[in-house]
């Protein structure tokens, strides 16, 4: 019973898919990849998941050093449907870039985006996997349905204000960013595989398209590991970074992480390192699910109540039929 208490923990942790309902008894947060899940926290559900990270660059071609810090806030909102997501992703950072010949600073918004985020297809929806309480390995067992991804789409807009010095132009510019999204449940529910396939600022003279792939794996009702790859490419500025980090759940709504990032070239060379915490208020959505169910308790009671047969009174009107 050990082992099948150990296999059910992380299921529940990672994997909102096993439920039609959005909403996981557990924070189901986006940190501390880059990637976004196909799932969204659930209607009335509110969450926050904040991050601060150090920054080290060196520049062979350009032959600069730059050190730095960032934050990034991402606020996460279900609303009107359990499928819908409104999200609000923020990051800023400051940096000091030394050369042979000066020094200097820079700092302000690198992303300020705001959009929605729909689950379109659920391969779990009104599926539930039997789980075999007397095997374990059976439990763990490759199926089929594991190759299908849970699919969802985003759609937002980039805010970016004038002389901002982390943008390809001078002036401010309000552009789209559209994301299409796939998570696959495997192993049993101990790994998740998240893809997202990114294309950003469009229809400005620099659009930029990427991919971050994420491979999660729970150790147990507490713990997650995982590894990254993040890719994009524009005509201003390409790169291929590597990330991996782990996770930590406190309690049911609040998780702490960390990651460290690295990447593959010296134009410039890349090296992050940041910790986070996921935050989340269920509050409205308990009290919902609460009064539903009192609901459905007093509708139960009522159709009871109809359906209820007087066999008296039958037996007193059959009876009349011979007097």
């Amino acid at each position: 019973m050990f082992k099948i208490k150990n296999l059910l923990a992380p299921v529940l942790f990672f994997i909102p898919q096993l439920f039609f309902a959005q909403y996981t008894d557990v924070i189901n947060s986006n940190r501390p990849g880059e990637t976004m899940s196909a799932y969204a926290v659930g209607k009335s559900v509110i969450q926050a998941e904040l991050g601060v990270y150090g920054i080290k660059e060196k520049h062979d071609l350009l032959d600069y050093d730059a050190t730095g810090f960032g934050t990034d806030l991402t606020v996460r909102y279900g609303a009107f449907l359990e499928q819908l997501e409104f999200v609000l992703d923020l990051q800023y950072q400051t940096e000091s870039f030394d050369t042979p010949y000066t020094s200097y600073k820079k700092n302000n918004f690198r992303q300020t985006v705001l959009g929605a985020k729909y689950l379109i297809y659920d391969p779990y929806k009104n599926y539930k996997r039997e789980v075999n309480i007397y095997s374990y390995k059976a439990n763990r067992n490759f199926q089929w349905r594991e190759l299908i991804p849970a699919v969802s789409v985003f759609a937002g807009a980039n805010f970016v204000g004038a002389n901002n010095p982390y943008y390809f132009s001078p002036d401010g510019a309000i552009s789209p960013k559209v994301s299409l999204i796939t998570q696959n449940l495997l192993g049993g529910g101990s790994w998740v595989f998240v893809t997202n396939i990114i294309a950003d600022y469009i229809g400005t003279d620099y659009p930029s398209y990427g991919y971050v792939l994420t491979l999660t794996h729970g150790f147990n009702d507490r713990w997650s590991g995982f590894i990254e790859n993040q890719g994009y490419k524009s005509d201003f500025y390409s790169d291929s970074i590597l990330r991996t980090g782990a996770a930590f759940l406190l309690s049911s709504n609040m998780q702490v992480d960390a990651s460290i990032s690295t990447n593959f070239k010296n134009t410039p060379s890349v090296l992050y390192g940041g910790v986070g915490v996921s935050w989340r208020y269920d509050g409205w959505y308990k009290e919902k699910q609460v009064a539903n169910k009192a609901a459905d308790r007093a509708k139960k009671n009522d159709d009871n109540k109809e359906q209820k047969v007087d066999y008296q009174e039958k037996e007193r009107k059959r009876k009349a039929k011979y007097e």
